[in-house]
Order: C-alpha cells, then structure tokens, then sequence
C-alpha cells in the first residue's frame, strides 16, 4: 500500500491536517513511512488534485490557519480499491541481519554485545508498542474494526517476541558451539 492510500485510511477516520496526519504517522506501528511534511503535503497535494480529499481552510484566533482534509466519496471507493489489491511478500530485511552477516569479523564478546544490544532495542520497541495500545492508539468506531486493531497488535507484539526468542536460541547455540571449540 502507498503512502496516499495511508493518508485516505486515516482521513476515512476523520478530516484531518497534514500535521495531524505527520503525528500519526509518526506514532502508528504499521505505517513506515517517514511522516516527513513533504511526504505527506505532496500526497495531499495528489490527493486533492485528483478528487479524492478535499481541503477546508480553518481560520483559528491566536493560532496559524489550518487546512483540514477529509475523504471524498472518490476517494473512499480508491481506498477501498488499494485495500482489496494481492498483498505485497513478507518483509525479511533486518539491518540486524546484514551486520551479522559479516560478524565473523568480530570476537565472541563482541558478537555477544551486539546480541544484547539488539535485544533491549527489540524490548524496548515491545514495551513502546505495547504502551501505544495500551493508550489507545486506535480508532474504535465498530467491533469489526476494534477486532480488527486487536489482531494487529497482536501480528506486531508476537513478531517482536518471536525475534526475542530467535536472540535467546541464537545466544544459547552460540555459546554452546564456542564452547565445543
């Protein structure tokens, strides 16, 4: 899915700015786009352009104007659209795995921090992750959809502990095929 496709799912929630859009961006687990401002304007731009959002200039006392942006029927039937589309492939690429690649290089206590550190940065996004929905970082307008965040969390917190496990068997194998040498 693109990142205009993204942008029309949130604004099928409700109309938004750009900038709320950016915070969202920003706090969502599942989408991995940057959320930088050129990114997003230029997609609203898009949007706009071919009539799938429209624009709502806010006027606001003590405070910037706001452009708000809301789905157009249009635009609901190419979400709907982007969302029936055949699946991308899983994503495998890890940065992890490319340094250990080539961590033959390095000595046992090296390869050994590295695991650790690894590890806490995996623990650390779980337990982010995990606060995310605890806060209620979904929108909730239906069961369905409520159902439906649920099994997303889920996807994400047991990829997560899937790739602690994956550090704890690799560390325990590690040891134990040092040790054998």
């Amino acid at each position: 899915m693109n990142i205009e496709s993204a942008i029309l799912g949130v604004l099928s929630w409700k109309p938004l700015s750009g900038y709320d859009l950016k915070k969202i961006f920003e706090q969502s687990p599942i989408m991995h786009w940057s959320g930088n401002n050129n990114q997003i304007y230029k997609a609203l731009t898009k949007l706009h352009r071919d009539g799938l959002a429209t624009t709502e200039v806010l006027y606001q006392e003590n405070a910037p104007v706001r452009k708000v942006y809301s789905i157009t029927d249009k635009g609901l039937s190419q979400l709907k659209k982007a969302i029936l589309e055949t699946p991308d492939e899983p994503e495998w690429r890890k940065t992890f795995l490319i340094r250990l690649a080539w961590a033959d290089m390095i000595t046992d206590e090296e390869l050994l921090e590295l695991l650790a550190k690894y590890e806490e940065k995996v623990r650390d996004t779980l337990h982010m992750e995990m606060e995310k929905k605890r806060r209620g970082g979904t929108p909730g307008r239906s069961s369905r959809e409520i159902f439906l965040w649920e099994k997303i969390y889920e996807n994400i917190f047991l990829s997560l502990q899937n790739e602690l496990d994956w550090i704890d068997k690799m560390r325990s194998e590690f040891i134990n095929n040092a040790a054998q040498k």
